[in-house]
């Protein structure tokens, strides 16, 4: 569970950085350089992804509260949301016209459907720390970066496009789901 918790926080205290320590980051960024600095924060975050997956399946499953089974459908749902919001960060969508974030509100749909559908205390660490690191770190955001410019309205051949391709992309990892995370999507 130490591995785990260590992994969360390192991931999110690495990312809250930009906000939270602007003259630390900037400090060592003026030491090392751009690119050097780039280097080291991928590999603090390549770190914590290895601490977090360690420590998940090392740390065992103790149940908090089962939710009804209706609550993994809704999961379901609510994880397409995820990997459409998450897509939209990096193609000309819609989304971007409503929701300011949408990587961050991704993750955050994320960690909802993960708790919906996992009642550990394990999975209450892990989804609910990224959680509210997602929440909190959308208005700090907001506050360094001023008022939004709403992008330009996409054509709908785009939206299908983009849509297609998180479909595809949402198929894949749930199909993948158990090799990296143990935890199996489909029943056998």
């Amino acid at each position: 569970m130490k591995l785990l918790i260590i992994g969360v926080l390192l991931w999110s205290f690495a990312h809250l950085t930009k906000a939270i320590v602007p003259a630390i980051r900037q400090r060592l960024i003026d030491k090392l350089g751009s690119g050097p600095y780039r280097g080291v924060f991928t590999l603090v975050i390549l770190a914590s992804l290895a601490l977090i997956v360690i420590g998940w399946r090392s740390t065992p499953e103790e149940y908090l509260y089962v939710l009804p089974a209706w609550s993994r459908s809704i999961g379901f749902v609510l994880m397409f949301v995820a990997f459409a919001l998450m897509g939209a960060t990096h193609y000309a969508t819609m989304i971007k016209r409503i929701i300011r974030h949408p990587m961050l509100m991704g993750i955050f749909v994320w960690s909802v459907s993960h708790l919906l559908t996992n009642g550990t205390t394990r999975a209450l660490i892990l989804f609910g720390v990224l959680g509210i690191w997602a929440l909190i770190e959308m208005p700090l955001i907001n506050a360094r970066e001023g008022a939004l410019t709403l992008p330009e309205a996409p054509g709908f051949s785009g939206e299908l496009k983009g849509l297609f391709i998180t479909a595809i992309i949402f198929a894949v990892v749930m199909f993948l789901h158990p090799y990296f995370t143990g935890v199996p999507l489909l029943p056998a």
